[in-house]
């Protein structure tokens, strides 16, 4: 067991999916062509005035309520000064000393239980615009950088975790139910891979059984959940061999490098007084009456937590398939409009996780693209239940299903795919079998009773497996029992 024991803080960056940027009517939709996107106010220019658009602010308080947090009576603006060239204007507007929420929690379900994560702050600010490095994939290597101003100005909602967290798998777990938070209350569409979530970590180690803070580290820009694991197990090794040597860890912002798997030095790490940080002269103060709050709260939808537990202890689902529906909020729709009036949700639940979930991903397409509706899966797991198709011709019933999205039953009448529940017939295929296999018939009457499962499959293939197996079993006996008198 290691001596350190880690102390672990996130800064989640997370992308407004609003119409319109924070403070013009620029469009704030990702992509484009460079700086088409931009007007006097985002860029900064002299002379242009800010307007707060009044989504964000709804959305801020909305990611606060859904994270149990407490919504300022009053909040404001400030510049956030530092020069960078993707910030033109030389500042950002951001929230400093009266952020619009403070003092929420998530919860994150670990091997070890369910875990409580403090939220220290949420507030809104604008996004910079972005560098695009030419003659390689980034800074290092290149030979000359271009600047695109499209993102400056999109809005942001920035959310400080405490450091509650002591393993990189809870800080993953962390970020995972963030992010599912987020887009089931539809503030952001939580596209990590274009930069809809970004997240920068802190982390110190301290010897076990202590209470004072370590020298952190920031490593910044983790834009997956792989990522934020995977960087924090090398730096928490990094800084634990630093220690065990006698040296001392320094307080900067690193990089993650996925190709090489470590942790590279940036920049030592600013202090808030860096930033020289004041009020914003353009815009308001906000204040935001209670009954607001409470409009926005009547109005959540059913939250993650909230639907793991629907799941288990109404739908009787096992924790795990819970766990993978709710992380998918499409998916979970999806599973919800299927189980209407369904007596099986959890077949309806193992259908969309294996043969479904399989093809989406061997496809590459997003659940909206597939063809079966959720009135169809919830009815090809009626004609299984009511015996009208064994489950082996399910199996490549809904294949053909997932290509053409017609009906299953359509399907089951067009392929001839009825299964076959009269004894009478099945019989007569298995007399056919046991005339076509005296050999295996001998082998039997002479005590191989194994060989029976060689039989029973002859059946099912002469029936192309339309034929009831229970049904074969019980009739194949009788017929060898009925051979052997």
């Amino acid at each position: 067991m290691s001596k350190y024991e880690a102390v672990i803080g996130l800064e989640v960056h997370v992308e407004l999916s609003t119409e319109t940027k924070i403070f013009c009517g620029c469009p704030a939709k990702f992509g484009g062509e460079p700086n088409s996107h931009v007007c006097p106010v985002c860029l900064g220019l002299p002379g242009a005035l800010p307007v707060l658009n009044r989504k964000v602010l709804e959305y801020a308080i909305r990611a606060g309520v859904a994270l149990n947090g407490h919504i300022a009576e009053t909040s404001k603006f400030d510049r956030k000064n530092y020069f960078y060239p993707d910030l033109p204007k030389g500042y950002q507007i951001s929230q400093y000393d009266k952020p619009i929420v403070e003092k929420g929690w998530l919860e994150i379900e670990t091997s070890e239980g369910v875990k409580r994560i403090g939220i220290t702050r949420l507030h809104m600010e604008e996004d910079a615009g972005k560098l695009v490095h030419q003659g390689a994939a980034n800074l290092s290597g290149s030979t000359y950088s271009l600047v695109d101003l499209n993102r400056a100005g999109v809005p942001l909602c920035e959310i400080v975790s405490d450091p509650d967290m002591r393993t990189p798998e809870e800080a993953r777990l962390y970020m995972q139910e963030l992010r599912n938070i987020l887009v089931t209350i539809g503030i952001t569409d939580g596209k990590m891979e274009e930069g809809s979530l970004r997240c920068d970590v802190n982390v110190s180690l301290r010897p076990v059984g202590t209470e004072a803070f370590g020298t952190r580290t920031e490593l910044k820009n983790m834009n997956s959940f792989r990522a934020v694991q995977k960087a924090l197990e090398y730096e928490i090794e990094r800084q634990a061999k630093v220690l065990d040597e006698g040296g001392r860890v320094v307080q900067e912002t690193r990089t993650w490098s996925e190709e090489r798997g470590v942790t590279l030095s940036m920049r030592s790490k600013e202090e808030a007084h860096d930033y020289r940080y004041f009020p914003d002269p353009d815009l308001s103060d906000l204040v935001i009456p209670r009954e607001v709050v409470e409009r926005v709260r009547a109005k959540l939808p059913e939250l993650p937590a909230a639907r793991r537990t629907r799941y288990q202890e109404v739908v009787g689902l096992p924790a795990y398939d819970a766990g993978v529906l709710t992380d998918n909020l499409d998916l979970a729709r999806y599973f919800d409009e299927a189980i209407e009036g369904s007596p099986n949700p959890k077949a309806i639940a193992n259908w969309l996780m294996g043969d479904v979930a399989a093809y989406l991903n061997a496809n590459k397409l997003a659940l909206a693209e597939l063809p079966v509706k959720p009135a169809q899966l919830r009815k090809l797991v009626e004609l299984i239940d009511a015996d009208v198709i064994s489950g082996k011709i399910a199996k490549s019933l809904v294949g053909e299903m997932l290509k053409s999205g017609k009906d299953p039953e359509a399907l089951v009448q067009e392929m001839g795919l009825t299964q076959i529940s009269d004894d009478s017939a099945i019989v007569e295929a298995i007399r056919a079998v046991l005339a076509a296999h005296p050999s295996q018939v001998a082998e039997y009457q002479a005590g191989k009773v194994k060989v029976i499962g060689y039989l029973v499959g002859q059946v099912m293939r002469q029936t192309q497996g339309r034929a009831k197996p229970d049904a074969v079993n019980r009739l194949m006996a009788e017929e060898l029992a009925s051979f052997k008198a």
